[in-house]
């Protein structure tokens, strides 16, 4: 539950009983497991020509980590000081955690097998210019292993790097080159998975959209409901192969204990504001002639406010599965509950998320949604009445009414 639906329930159901259920969910939320990430994204170089992606591909996906529940420390074009200020400030952060997180975009290079990320002032001109002005990847991958225990690490940083060429030829540095080698992964707490956005000593393209095709792909899958993060990567890999007509293919090493999943949906829980079972008090009735007491009348009153704020559908006919619907929206009238549901969605699945991320999607892939699958979802909402307000739905309220009436009929 986001933080401006908690501040609407609190305002709005004044009743004790309610307001010790807003209370539960927040303390709930604030004992889940602590995530923090360092996202990182230069590419406005001064040495080199600008990229067009890296600076956009961070910025997104340090607004998508923390829809997942991530303390995000970021940086967009730095330099060498500004990202040793940045990783310091994320080493203090992260000592702890139970999910650390590592995200970069923007060149890099390899030198004998050790792998370097570049500011923006690197200039490369001689053999002290890896201590000067790279940062080690092996040092960023010491502070998020600090007392934390899964470690989640996305290189987006295999571009063809001209700076690596200068390092090679000018500073005579053998072995320097464009490209990430592989990172060994270390043992300790949950494990580890290192995912680069193409094979070992390979390039990657910074694409033609908004996004890398790696970053595109990672922003889609990466807070997918009840998916993996190894599933979830799966999938990246997939899609940048099939977006680059094979020709670049992302490489993962991991060694997960544990699944990690960033999104976890219990798709049969009730969805819950308040007790919408307590019968609605008589017309004209008040505790005296009740015997209520005044915070249950305080309740029932919250509740009769949600219930006038429930839209109506156009129709009083049966909702059935496959039957053309007037929901009395025009977005979605007069289609059917299987059709909306592998449709574009009109919101956005979370809140805050990015439009690239959502946007020209189907609502099946990203829900998973099936016939089943969505009976019991609406079980919820036909029990739960009020709870059809709580949160945006991807198809609107109106559907979330449809549903709740189709599960009064039998989900037929």
């Amino acid at each position: 539950m986001g933080s401006r639906a908690i501040a609407f329930c609190t305002v709005l159901l004044r009743g004790s009983g309610l307001v010790a259920l807003v209370l539960l969910l927040t303390l709930t939320a604030a004992s889940a497991e602590r995530r923090v990430a360092l996202v990182l994204g230069n590419s406005q170089y001064q040495h080199a020509a600008p990229l067009a992606n890296p600076a956009r591909d961070a910025q997104a996906m340090a607004e998508r980590l923390k829809n997942l529940g991530f303390e995000v420390v970021s940086g967009f074009d730095l330099t060498k000081q500004q990202t040793q200020t940045t990783v310091a400030r994320f080493a203090k952060q992260v000592r702890g955690a139970d999910v650390a997180l590592f995200f970069y975009a923007g060149h890099g290079l390899q030198v004998s097998g050790k792998n370097y990320l570049l500011p923006v002032d690197a200039a490369l001109e001689d053999e002290t210019s890896l201590d000067f002005e790279a940062v080690s990847v092996d040092f960023i991958l010491r502070q998020m292993s600090r007392e934390t225990s899964i470690r989640l690490v996305f290189l987006d940083a295999c571009r063809d790097n001209p700076l690596a060429d200068v390092l090679a030829k000018t500073a005579g540095i053998k072995g320097a080159s464009s490209g990430l080698a592989e990172i060994p992964i270390e043992n300790g707490g949950a494990g580890t998975l290192v995912a680069f956005a193409a094979s070992p000593n390979q390039l990657a393209y910074d694409g033609s959209g908004d996004h890398s095709p790696f970053t595109t792909a990672l922003l889609q899958h990466i807070g997918e409901s009840n998916v993996s993060i190894t599933e979830a990567m799966n999938r990246v890999t997939s899609d940048v192969f099939n977006a680059t007509a094979g020709k670049q293919r992302p490489w993962i090493n991991v060694s997960l204990t544990t699944e990690v999943v960033l999104h976890k949906v219990d798709l049969n829980a009730p969805l819950i504001v308040g007790e919408a079972s307590t019968r609605q008090a008589e017309a004209g009735s008040d505790a005296r002639n009740t015997g209520a007491s005044p915070s249950q009348n305080a309740d029932q009153l919250a509740l009769d406010t949600l219930r006038a704020k429930i839209p109506k559908l156009a129709t009083d006919g049966p909702i059935l599965f496959d039957r053309p619907i007037k929901f009395g929206d025009p977005a979605i009238d007069g289609k059917s509950i299987a059709q909306l549901i592998k449709s574009e969605p009109l919101f956005s699945p979370v809140e805050g998320l990015d439009k690239s991320v959502w946007e020209g999607k189907h609502c099946e892939t990203c829900h998973q949604w099936n016939e089943a699958r969505l009976c019991e979802q609406a079980k919820n909402f036909a029990a739960n009445d009020v709870s059809v307000l709580r949160l945006q739905h991807p198809l609107g309220t109106r559907f979330k009414v449809a549903l709740a009436r189709w599960a009064q009929g039998g989900c037929q």
